[in-house]
């Protein structure tokens, strides 16, 4: 074991990770063998738009693990997959391997990165103009916000925020926001999907002050001088879950646009690939024998439930391996911060 391993093993964050996700995620087991959530959920099989022409989703993250395996399910459903990533050279790699194997998949490729404010405008305006090029109906069907990252470090975007918070949450929150006029405009019934995580259980103080939404209070150092990984990530989720509530409440009923927070469970995925490597396959190791990891073909039920589920009016996370309940926790500042300069 390597000086850098070892000093992660020491530090309280391995800890809350090894201790308290593992304790959070059989919780969610438990909430779902209680509630008798055994049958698996309905899936619409019509996911066409009048005139034969193929729903559009797009999909964040896109270019590995949940993404990838998503964006290649969604295009044998019949959509127009728009594959959003950070590397160019990723994103024609996984449109190569997709198209490979279903050789009629409909797909667009643009870079984006989700920790840019600039980088999702430029997103904004280049799929407008594919769409207009394309002559398409101006509108989605579907966004999957499942890009997500785990960093051993704090850095700072340009945007002033730190990295795990803009990517997970401020990044989506923000793409969300821009891509709602497409949304509302479409035909049919569309539907925003979250990529949430078992983890927001670990939270037990919510501050959304400006100063925590922005991720300046994780930068931080705990009191062993390092970077609260482990925190940090939790607070993304929950903020994204709460997000998931407000926005779903705020829209499904005046308009066609429903809201879905699916959690996956643990997934065999990169999400830890700044740690390193032998704690990320000891880590592996143990939810494998604990019969608790997943990978990516099983992972995407959640994702695939929640995206096919049929119009309902409530929010639902139909996933194998978490049960969404409302969070009880105490608050330091009002909980409308989460949807502050917002449209939503």
């Amino acid at each position: 074991m390597d000086r850098d391993a070892l000093r992660m093993v020491c530090s309280p964050e391995f800890w809350r990770m090894g201790v308290l996700w593992t304790l959070s995620l059989l919780y969610s087991y438990l909430l779902l063998l209680l509630r008798g959530r055994t049958a698996a959920p309905r899936r619409r099989t019509d996911v066409g738009l009048g005139g034969g022409g193929r729903p559009i989703c797009v999909v964040t993250g896109a270019t590995s693990g949940l993404g990838r395996a998503a964006a290649a399910a969604l295009a044998r459903e019949g959509y127009h997959v728009v594959l959003a990533g950070r590397s160019a050279q990723l994103l024609s790699e996984t449109a190569k391997e997709i198209r490979r194997q279903q050789p009629d998949a409909c797909l667009e490729a643009f870079q984006v990165d989700m920790s840019s404010y600039r980088s999702i405008k430029k997103f904004e305006a280049s799929l407008n103009q594919w769409i207009r090029d394309s002559k398409l109906e101006p509108s989605i069907q579907l966004l999957i916000n499942n890009a997500g990252m785990l960093a051993k470090s704090h850095r700072v975007t340009e945007d002033g925020i730190d990295e795990v918070m803009q990517t997970n949450y401020i990044g989506p929150f923000i793409l969300t926001s821009i891509l709602l006029p497409l949304l509302k405009n479409s035909p049919v019934p569309s539907r925003v999907v979250n990529l949430t995580s078992f983890t927001h259980r670990c939270v037990s103080e919510i501050d959304v002050s400006k100063e925590a939404l922005r991720g300046v209070k994780f930068g931080q150092p705990s009191v062993r001088g390092s970077y609260p990984l482990a925190s940090t990530y939790e607070y993304t989720k929950f903020c994204l879950l709460v997000f998931s509530y407000e926005l779903h409440r705020q829209l499904h009923i005046s308009s066609g646009i429903s809201v879905m927070a699916a959690d996956p469970g643990v997934v065999e995925t990169r999400i830890m690939r700044e740690l390193p490597p032998c704690l990320s396959r000891f880590a592996f190791f143990i939810l494998r024998t604990l019969n608790l990891l997943q990978q990516t073909n099983t992972g995407i039920g959640a994702i695939l439930d929640a995206a096919l589920a049929p119009p309902v009016t409530f929010l639902s996370k139909p996933s194998q391996a978490s049960a969404i309940s409302q969070p009880k926790k105490k608050k330091k500042n009002d909980a409308s911060a989460f949807s502050t300069s917002s449209e939503v």
